[in-house]
C-alpha cells in the first residue's frame, strides 16, 4: 500500500485495492447429460438407421404401385400411381389359399405355443420335480442349432407319422422353434410374480390347474403377449420348413410369392404386391400386442 503526500506535508494512506472478481464455478455436466455435439451426432445416427430400416419397405411398396417394368424405370411409377398389381394379384392368383394356409398354421402354432410356453414356464417357475432343470437346459441347447439343420430329421419323423403335407406336422415343426425360447420367457416373467398369490388360492381351495387359470393368467397378459406374438412370427413368414413339408395345395404365403419369381420370367410387380399384403397381418398383430411388448420382454428378462 503506498501512501499520497499533499502540499501541507500530511500523509493520508492511499485507497485499498479492489479484490479481483471470483471466476465462475465451471459447470459439471451430470451423467445424463449430453453436449450438443453429442446430440447432434446421436440423432443423426438414429435418423440415418432409420431411413436404412425403412428404405426397403417403402421401396417395395413404390414398385408395387407402379407398372409391370416399374423396377427396372422407377421414373414411371408416379406417373403410373396405381392399384392394379394387388387387384391382379387377388383376383388372377392362388392368393387367398395361401393365405388361409397360412391363417391355419400361424393360429395353430399360437394357440399350441402360448399353451405349452405358460404351463412348461410355470410348472418349472412355481413346482420342483425331477427333471426340471433339465428340461429348461433342453430347450436352451434347441435354441443352439439353426432350423436349417433340423429340416432333415424333422422330414423323417414326420415322414413315419404321416405328417407331410399337414397342417399339423408344420405347426409341430414350428413349435420346435417357438416353443422353447417362449419357455424360457414365460418361466422368468412367472418368477416375478409373488407365490404368495398361489398360497392365496390354495387357501381357497383352488387347485393347481385353477390357481394358474383363474390368478396367474390375468397377471402373465404381458408375457403371454409377447409369447403370442413371437409363435405367431415364427409361423407367418417362414419359408424353409414350408417349402419341404408343404405341397401346392397347402403352400403358405411366404412359399407361394416364389411362384412369382421364376427364374424365366419374375414377375416383381406381383412380387412386390404380396410382400405389403404379406405385412399387413404382421402390422396389425403388432399393433394389437404392443402395449404389452415392452413390459412383458424386460420382466421375463429379470429373473432366469
Amino acid at each position: 500500500m503506498t501512501a499520497a503526500t499533499h502540499e501541507s506535508g500530511a500523509v493520508t494512506p492511499a485507497a485499498p485495492a479492489r479484490p479481483l472478481p471470483a471466476a465462475a464455478p465451471r459447470k459439471v455436466r451430470g451423467r445424463q447429460e449430453r453436449s450438443p455435439w453429442a446430440s447432434v451426432v446421436l440423432h443423426c445416427t438414429l435418423i440415418l438407421a432409420t431411413v436404412i430400416a425403412a428404405f426397403p419397405v417403402v421401396w417395395i411398396l413404390f414398385i408395387s404401385l407402379g407398372p409391370k417394368n416399374a423396377w427396372q424405370e422407377p421414373g414411371q411409377v408416379l406417373s403410373h400411381l396405381s392399384l392394379h398389381n394387388y387387384s391382379d394379384v387377388l383376383a388372377h392368383s392362388d392368393l387367398a389359399k395361401w393365405f388361409l394356409n397360412t391363417v391355419i398354421v400361424a393360429g395353430g402354432t399360437t394357440a399350441l405355443g402360448v399353451f405349452l410356453a405358460s404351463t412348461a414356464g410355470y410348472a418349472v417357475s412355481r413346482m420342483k420335480f425331477p427333471g426340471s432343470r433339465q428340461l429348461m437346459w433342453t430347450f436352451l441347447v434347441t435354441q443352439m442349432f439353426p432350423s436349417i439343420v433340423l429340416i432333415v430329421p424333422l422330414y423323417l419323423l414326420m415322414s413315419e407319422l404321416h405328417l407331410l403335407d399337414n397342417y399339423l406336422g408344420l405347426i409341430l415343426a414350428y413349435a420346435t422353434t417357438a416353443v422353447p425360447f417362449c419357455a424360457w420367457m414365460m418361466k422368468g416373467y412367472f418368477d416375478t410374480i409373488p407365490k404368495e398369490i398361489d398360497e392365496a388360492g390354495r387357501v381357497d381351495g383352488l387347485t393347481p390347474i385353477g390357481t394358474f387359470w383363474r390368478l396367474i393368467v390375468p397377471l402373465a397378459k404381458p408375457g403371454l403377449a409377447v409369447t403370442a406374438f413371437y409363435s405367431f412370427l415364427t409361423a407367418w413368414g417362414e419359408v424353409a420348413y414350408a417349402t419341404q413339408f408343404m405341397q401346392s395345395d397347402h403352400y403358405t404365403l411366404a412359399v407361394g410369392i416364389r411362384t412369382f419369381a421364376q427364374d424365366q420370367r419374375p414377375d416383381w410387380a406381383w412380387t412386390s404386391a404380396t410382400a405389403i399384403i404379406i405385412t399387413i397381418p404382421a402390422a396389425i398383430v403388432f399393433m394389437l400386442v404392443q402395449r404389452s411388448l415392452v413390459s412383458g420382454l424386460t420382466a421375463g428378462g429379470t429373473k432366469s
